[in-house]
């Protein structure tokens, strides 16, 4: 059998799109660069980059930034606050909450943890606050206002 070149280049061009194509559309679907995930939490003078989980929800509370929020303590190792918008869920059990994990309780509690413990609840993620030793001490005891801001 006589191959012809046009059937050669189509053989060729199909075996090309199987491997290409979808190599740049994940390019595509994971546009969300590094860079593109962090916002910054504020606390008085205090400001912390907050890198954001790859998620729905996370990309939904980025939405609503800039949010400027009245954070009350909770059992002293937690702030937190209910949102004006619900976010979309997809909540697991964690096992162990770290100092400086960003988490959404429900669809609508933001909850900003500043002590490492283990916990029986579940959260979605939204992101962990870099470098989050100095959060005991600027969160405090008491209620604290916290503003969230893309840049």
């Amino acid at each position: 059998m006589k191959v012809r070149p046009l059937s050669v280049w189509s053989l060729c061009f199909g075996v090309l799109q199987a491997f290409a194509v979808p190599q740049m559309s994940a390019i595509a679907a994971n546009a969300n660069t590094p860079a593109e995930r962090q916002i910054w939490m504020s606390v008085g003078e205090r400001r912390f980059a907050v890198t954001l989980a790859d998620n729905e929800a996370a990309r939904a509370f980025a939405a609503q930034l800039p949010l400027t929020l009245d954070m009350p303590d909770l059992n002293g190792n937690e702030k937190h606050v209910k949102l004006p918008k619900a976010l979309p869920a997809n909540a697991s059990r964690p096992g162990t909450i770290r100092n400086g994990d960003l988490m959404l309780w429900g669809t609508d509690t933001l909850v900003v943890f500043y002590l490492t413990f283990e916990s029986p609840y579940s959260y979605t993620r939204l992101g962990r606050i870099e470098d989050p030793a100095a959060l005991p001490q600027v969160l405090g005891r008491g209620q604290v206002r916290v503003t969230f801001a893309k840049e």
